[in-house]
């Protein structure tokens, strides 16, 4: 933003991705809706209080309030040498309706751009808080081992090569290399994959997956700021800064369009009265200051950028990085889209369609015999085992174990229970045929 813009107030030279969401501005924005709102209220009461000089009062009062900072912010244009802006062009349109004894519309007008600020502030605002519920990935907290022991740090005083732990529950803080455990990690945040990723020693992770199960202890491979999750932040982050070509050309058309237009309505106030016989000069500077306002380049160049961030923000509502308006706009001439399908198109749960037994009439068997080996385990598959088991069973089974990317390993009745893929079958010889799609063996 600007030096001379404000926090709510919208310029050429500035665009809705630049102006920041602090608290205190909250507390602005408040007074600000007051201030509206007071104001519109004496310019009612005004309304009825016409040609009285307690009327011409209440227009002076209720314009100060609501136009009081666009005045402000056109002076200090001015003085910074950029008096050519929406506040510029605002503040001589109604102060010369007021040199000419308009009231009524100078304050009207005022009105209707403080409203159209509002409006499109809360766009803004809603368009933020999306943003930042995609960036709720941020690790605030790693825990490093040392000489002395476990120490909670910042991941940003992490140097690469150190070992951290990373316990069931938390976000992984750096990417790097497992040294010791076993694991399955949340990535929905990083990839929108729903299935839980199984990981054991010697594999890569990335920063901002969620630990489900086992601790882990990983080597550090990247800082910080090198991190997955922090380049993820900076795109987000940076996402509306990147503009499309139609805001481009929108920026730099505002840069001659205002001077443009008050060179207009210069001529259009002086030379008619000049060269047109019987014209008023009060008429024509009527007319020039109605073509000010009219003119005001404020939807023409806030409309563009505020609808390109809108987007964003939606996309981002829906759990999409948009990495910036160019690549929006680049949306519109795809022809073809090539998606993951678990977990991007489809939900990612499942549930069982069949049941195919190696003797008939087991297959109720086979399903209390998953049930007992599962009833332990949080994989998404072992969900949907649970659930299409309604009644309760005895608990026959004892020392699970699950292997990880394999299924789980139980006794029952002093026999070994297996459930899982068909590499945990070859793992412990035992052979299976081949099913197409996810097949549990039991």
């Amino acid at each position: 933003m600007s030096k001379s813009c404000h926090a709510n107030t919208c310029c050429s030279n500035c665009s809705p991705s630049q102006t920041l969401n602090l608290p205190w501005r909250e507390s602005i924005k408040s007074i600000r809706f007051f201030m509206l709102f007071l104001g519109t209220t004496l310019f009612v009461l005004a309304l009825f209080q016409k040609g009285s000089i307690f009327g011409l009062s209440l227009f002076v009062i209720s314009y100060l309030l609501i136009g009081g900072e666009i005045l402000k912010n056109a002076f200090i244009s001015f003085k910074n040498g950029r008096m050519l802006d929406e506040n510029f062009l605002m503040g001589v349109a109604t102060l010369g309706a007021f040199s000419i004894g308009e009231y009524p519309e100078a304050v009207a007008v005022m009105i209707f751009f403080r409203v159209g600020e509002f409006f499109q502030d809360l766009a803004l605002k809603r368009s933020r808080k999306s943003i930042a519920n995609l960036m709720d990935i941020r690790p605030e907290s790693a825990t490093l081992i040392t000489i002395n022991g476990e120490k909670t740090t910042h991941p940003e005083n992490i140097t690469i090569g150190s070992h951290i732990i990373v316990k069931p529950g938390e976000k992984v803080p750096l990417d790097g290399v497992v040294v010791q455990g076993n694991s399955r990690l949340n990535l929905v945040a990083l990839t929108g994959e729903s299935m839980p990723r199984s990981v054991k020693p010697k594999d890569n992770i990335f920063s901002g997956s969620f630990n489900l199960e086992g601790a882990l202890i990983l080597e550090t491979t990247e800082t910080f700021a090198n991190s997955t999750v922090s380049k993820i932040l900076d795109l987000v982050e940076n996402a509306a800064t990147k503009k499309a070509k139609t805001e481009q050309f929108i920026t730099r058309f505002a840069k001659f369009y205002t001077p443009f237009v008050v060179g207009i309505a210069l001529l259009l106030a002086t030379l008619p009265p000049l060269f047109i016989e019987n014209a008023l000069f009060s008429d024509w500077l009527h007319r020039s200051l109605v073509f000010l306002v009219v003119s005001c380049p404020c939807a023409l160049v806030i409309s563009i950028p505020l609808s390109f961030f809108a987007g964003i923000g939606a996309a981002s509502r829906e759990g999409i990085l948009v990495k910036g308006g160019n690549y929006l706009e680049a949306l519109s001439h795809v022809s073809r889209i090539v998606f993951d399908k678990t977990g991007t198109l489809t939900k990612g749960s499942f549930s069982i369609e069949k049941i195919i037994p190696v003797f008939e009439k087991e297959s109720k068997k086979i399903l209390e015999l998953a049930f007992l080996a599962e009833r332990y385990s949080t994989h998404p598959i072992a969900e949907a085992i649970l659930k299409s088991q309604k009644k309760a069973l005895s608990l026959k089974t004892k020392n699970h174990e699950e292997l990880a990317g394999l299924g789980v390993k139980a006794e029952y009745e002093n026999q070994i229970l297996l459930v899982g893929n068909e590499a945990l079958m070859k793992r412990f010889s035992v052979e299976v045929e081949k099913r197409e799609g996810t097949a549990v063996y039991v």
